[in-house]
């Protein structure tokens, strides 16, 4: 596929959504952001831990040397201020085999608590998709919880708690 090929507009999304772009240099929606972040992102199976990043980690990870605001993707119920979805994009040259290829780190896919069986997270990712190939970027990385249908590789991880009370009273958990 060529640049050209791809579609200028989003997605239609129905009604009553609509897209947004999320500005983290922009007070307001940084901590919309992070609001929205710290009561749907990652979350243990009983709902006691949950990753609680502050706006100063989500500017440090999100608003990297020549960052593209436009990959801060939301989803707001029209004419609201309330996220009902996320996702992000952040550029990178990963050398595999002594090749540089631009590509792209997908992270903080959420999606609000009430809408996850509405399939709004692939709706997300074919969003930041469209915006990154858009900057003829064909590749990019992500890690899920849950199997992909065609990964190109896959590769295992776990966290360990070292210490769970430290977490919680320093806000990290």
């Amino acid at each position: 596929m060529k640049v050209a090929q791809v579609p200028k507009e989003p997605t239609a999304l129905p009604k009553p959504f609509e897209w947004c772009t999320l500005d983290l240099t922009n007070d307001e929606d940084a901590h919309q952001v992070y609001e929205f972040l710290s009561h749907n992102y990652v979350e243990d199976d009983d709902g006691v831990f949950r990753f609680d990043y502050p706006v100063e980690f989500l500017r440090w990870t999100l608003l990297t040397p020549n960052y593209n605001k436009e990959w801060h993707v939301g989803v707001r119920a029209a004419g609201q201020t309330k996220l009902m979805g996320f996702v992000t994009g952040t550029a990178i040259k990963n050398n595999v085999s002594g090749q540089v290829t631009k590509m792209v780190e997908i992270n903080f896919l959420c999606v609000h608590k009430k809408l996850r069986d509405k399939r709004l997270g692939p709706v997300l990712i074919k969003e930041v998709t469209r915006r990154v190939n858009l900057q003829n970027i064909w590749s990019a990385y992500y890690t899920s919880g849950s199997m992909f249908p065609h990964p190109f590789t896959t590769a295992q991880y776990f966290h360990r708690t070292l210490n769970a009370e430290k977490n919680v009273k320093t806000g990290f958990s």
